[in-house]
């Protein structure tokens, strides 16, 4: 059966370049990159020429790019080593309802510890007004955390606002940017746009699973949350993961022109939306701007779950939200209000430069025959 893979907001299958550096770490490259002889010294150069790699597909420089062990681990050392060396200047935390749980999480521990955490509330669409984050900037705020791009429903955030509203406010906030669902896809540039800290991930880009980094930009100090033996400027000790950074690397110097692939992906995306507005009882729940490479709808009177498994009996894989929410109703569709009926008939298509046509053209069947059988069944 011909796959028709559609679920790339989850994980991507990796690039053959970023399976051969795996190999390649794995079987000839492997040493331990402290170690002080030649398998050592090679290692140490695989290491910073992915580290270099991965600076230069954010825009950045290499010192300013720590390995993680992925997403979550990158959130958790921002946010909690944000909170931990500022919280003698201030204790307001200002995020967003609809955060990855990597960020909402740590963020309700912090406000259970003590921390006031103002969880800003978007629109119908999933946008978060500016004006909402002027508003809730003050001097004591140390911390202001924002996704990029929603991993749900694709809406673009005011990153950029919130950079001028903690200038406004003369806060001593640090600016953290979840920017794992547009790395790859949008031209992020943190150190010009006033970032602090920015998270990224290489299983969204091709590369494998188990590995990340976070982008700390020159000056900006936190606390680590792991000790050790000081490896990573002693932010993230711990032998690294060579085979995962190397092939993460080697994803990045993959990566073909931004604007090239968002072409490709957003008339993809069109064709979906066109396919899906002549599907009776389909709602599109995305808005207009979203970031193309995410499209959420919801599937009539079919619950999620059923036309997830459906789709996926013909070779048709989607979501129905994100992965790490393992099948709960989404917290991101339900801060955007939206009835519950349409919040669990609710599926993400999400794209990479590697679809196709026919991977569209195949959903876009499957839910008209899953929608004239399972509705009535």
């Amino acid at each position: 059966m011909e796959q028709h893979y559609l679920d790339n907001s989850s994980t991507t299958r990796p690039c053959a370049e970023a399976v051969a550096a795996v190999t390649q770490l794995m079987t000839e490259v492997y040493g331990n990159p402290s170690s002080l002889h030649t398998l050592g010294f090679a290692a140490q150069r695989a290491l910073e020429n992915a580290r270099a790699s991965v600076a230069k597909a954010l825009s950045a420089q290499p010192g300013e790019i720590t390995f993680t062990s992925g997403g979550t681990e990158a959130n958790n050392l921002a946010i909690f080593g944000a909170a931990q060396a500022r919280k003698k200047r201030g204790h307001r935390i200002v995020t967003t309802a609809i955060e990855h749980p990597s960020v909402r999480n740590p963020m309700q521990a912090l406000e259970q510890a003590g921390f006031e955490v103002i969880f800003l509330k978007p629109d119908s669409t999933g946008h978060i007004a500016p004006e909402s984050i002027f508003q809730a900037v003050n001097r004591d705020t140390i911390l202001v955390s924002l996704m990029a791009v929603n991993n749900e429903v694709g809406s673009i955030l005011p990153i950029d606002a919130a950079r001028t509203a903690i200038d406004r406010a003369h806060a001593p906030a640090l600016l953290h940017v979840d920017a794992v669902q547009a790395f790859g896809k949008l031209p992020l540039r943190p150190g010009r746009r006033g970032i602090d800290l920015m998270t990224i991930s290489a299983h969204k880009i091709h590369g494998p699973k188990g590995v990340g980094a976070l982008f700390v930009h020159h000056g900006v100090h936190i606390v680590a949350r792991t000790l050790g033996g000081g490896q990573e400027k002693a932010l993230r000790p711990g032998t690294e993961a060579m085979p995962l950074i190397g092939a993460f690397g080697a994803a990045c110097d993959a990566l073909p022109p931004l604007d090239q692939t968002r072409e490709k992906v957003a008339a993809l995306n069109a064709r979906v939306r066109a396919g899906l507005s002549r599907l009776p009882g389909v709602a599109v729940n995305s808005p207009d701007d979203a970031l193309p490479y995410v499209l959420n709808f919801s599937a009539g009177r079919v619950r999620a779950q059923t036309m997830l498994n459906f789709l996926s009996e013909r070779g048709v894989y989607v979501s129905s939200g994100s992965a790490c929410a393992k099948g709960a109703r989404s917290h991101v569709l339900e801060a955007l209000e939206l009835a519950p009926e349409r919040i669990d008939s609710a599926l993400r298509v999400s794209f990479s430069r590697f679809n196709t046509e026919a991977d569209c053209d195949a959903l876009l069947e499957g839910l008209a025959v899953g929608l004239r059988t399972l509705a009535t069944s």
